[in-house]
């Protein structure tokens, strides 16, 4: 990535300074990488199918009212073998719309924080919601909606495997994590989620952060923790 590239989406944090890593010789990422893309090869055929049925599961599930009100369901978008998964709360008014995950300005700040750890929406990062349908008036989620949708995000952790979970605002982590702490004692620790104990962060979410850009620096901070425990992930041959 050129400087003036980096300079931007550092920027769109708050951050004016950028540290570039010179991976050291044989590094682990690189062996990693050869032996997950041969056993997406090898797969890929039998995941599409099961990627294909959930989207028709998800597309027609009438498992709580919000499908009387949704203009469609939102299942997700990007690579379905990526080694990051970034999960939000629930679709907004343009998420409906368009039936994609994490549009519009909060989109625009989200793509900004991946690329200044070096990933890329659509390329080894998955982006999804807790909930596939929207609330009304983008109300937080009730329980009996988390608990109609849980199934359908289990099952693409299932599908994805990833190496380290993401969990973008307060109200996504404190569903996926059961817990009702505030995002700040929530931060900065590695929790584990769902049957595989996936490795889990918390940061804030980019509508907050466009609200409140004084902490867009705190945001900073997780990013780079959440990639140095990706690296750690990788280094152990991590991934379920």
């Amino acid at each position: 990535m050129d400087e003036a590239r980096r300079t931007k989406y550092l920027d769109a944090l708050g951050i004016d300074v950028w540290r570039t890593r010179v991976p050291a010789a044989g590094d682990a990422t690189v062996a990693a990488g050869a032996a997950a893309e041969e056993a997406r090869s090898s797969a890929a055929s039998v995941a599409d199918g099961d990627w294909e049925a959930l989207r028709v599961a998800v597309r027609e599930c009438v498992k709580c009212p919000l499908h009387l009100t949704r203009t469609q369901s939102v299942l997700g978008v990007g690579d379905t073998h990526a080694e990051w998964l970034v999960v939000g709360e629930a679709p907004g008014a343009e998420e409906d719309r368009k039936g994609e995950p994490f549009v519009g300005r909060a989109g625009q700040l989200l793509d900004a924080m991946l690329k200044a750890i070096g990933l890329a929406r659509g390329q080894n990062v998955y982006i999804a919601n807790v909930l596939k349908s929207r609330p009304p008036g983008n109300r937080d989620p009730k329980p009996e909606e988390v608990a109609s949708c849980m199934t359908y995000l289990l099952r693409q952790i299932e599908l994805i495997r990833p190496v380290l979970i993401l969990a973008v605002g307060r109200i996504a982590a404190q569903n996926l994590l059961a817990t009702d702490l505030p995002l700040g004692r929530l931060r900065g620790r590695v929790h584990s989620f769902g049957p595989l104990n996936s490795p889990l962060v918390v940061t804030y979410h980019p509508a907050y952060l466009l609200r409140t850009p004084a902490d867009k620096r705190k945001a900073w901070e997780d990013l780079k923790f959440a990639r140095s425990v990706f690296r750690e992930q990788i280094a152990r041959g991590t991934r379920h």
